[in-house]
């Protein structure tokens, strides 16, 4: 049995209860719902992907609009994983950057573990490497 989707692509942000939710169902934890308000309202960019009114993709751009756009949150929801829903997601991220990005602008993103493949068909440098150190970052938790 073959199963039918209608999904339907939106350059809005996602609500922040399907934000939260989308994150747990791919093991990424819980998060204060104020954090997530600010963050989502401060993007760039938004693309949400919904099968009928359910989130199940997205993503977003975040920076200073000029010099750094950092590409965050691609997340494919488990269940519509391998459907190209993250391909659709990231062809659209790339024409908005074609748009918006001039010459010295840099663009960042953190890959999960495993995904750099998928980025490096966009264009995307693993670090290091005979140039550049090592990306890093650090998460802010509580005590």
């Amino acid at each position: 049995m073959t199963k039918t989707y209608k999904f339907n692509i939106k350059f809005e942000a996602p609500l922040i209860e399907e934000f939260v939710k989308l994150r747990l169902n791919v093991g990424w934890g819980e998060i204060d719902k104020d954090l997530v308000e600010t963050s989502l309202a401060n993007s760039l960019f938004h693309i949400v992907i919904r099968n009928q009114t359910e989130l199940v993709a997205m993503g977003r751009v975040v920076g200073d609009g000029a010099m750094y756009f950092y590409i965050q949150d691609i997340i494919v929801d488990p269940h519509y994983q391998n459907l190209g829903l993250g391909s659709i997601i990231m062809n659209n991220i790339e024409d908005y950057l074609a748009q918006m990005v001039k010459t010295g602008a840099t663009i960042g993103l953190l890959s999960a573990k495993g995904k750099e493949n998928f980025y490096s068909r966009y264009g995307y440098i693993t670090r290091p490497n005979d140039s550049l150190g090592h990306g890093m970052c650090r998460f802010v938790k509580s005590d």
